[in-house]
């Protein structure tokens, strides 16, 4: 039920890394995080690295969307990187890798199937 968050500036973005679970509890410490990196005009790209988030519920799922909906809104371009087979399989499931651009740990983005 923890999760930690760092948020590090690339030459092409902002690159959020989160640690830990994201569910009920700790999905509005990332929401917090995130939602204004993504809804900041300037930021032409966020990244949400996700290799080291063990688990996601739906309200993690619940707070991507949200980040998705604020990056059209400024321009931002948001993307998952370093996602595990697990949370990979969660996002396939719930569709969101169909909506957001996912780069699986170690790999180039996926075209789904």
């Amino acid at each position: 039920m923890n999760v930690s968050i760092n948020k590090k500036q690339r030459k092409d973005g902002s690159v959020l890394y989160v640690r830990g679970e994201i569910d009920a509890y700790t999905a509005p410490l990332v929401s917090e995080q995130l939602l204004p990196l993504v809804s900041e005009a300037e930021s032409k790209s966020v990244s949400v690295d996700l290799r080291d988030v063990s688990y996601m519920d739906s309200t993690g799922v619940g707070v991507l969307i949200g980040a998705l909906k604020a990056s059209r809104q400024s321009g931002c371009q948001l993307v998952l990187e370093n996602v595990t087979p697990r949370i990979e399989r969660l996002f396939r499931i719930t569709g969101l890798s169909d909506i957001i651009p996912v780069k699986p740990l170690g790999g180039e983005e996926k075209e789904w199937e």
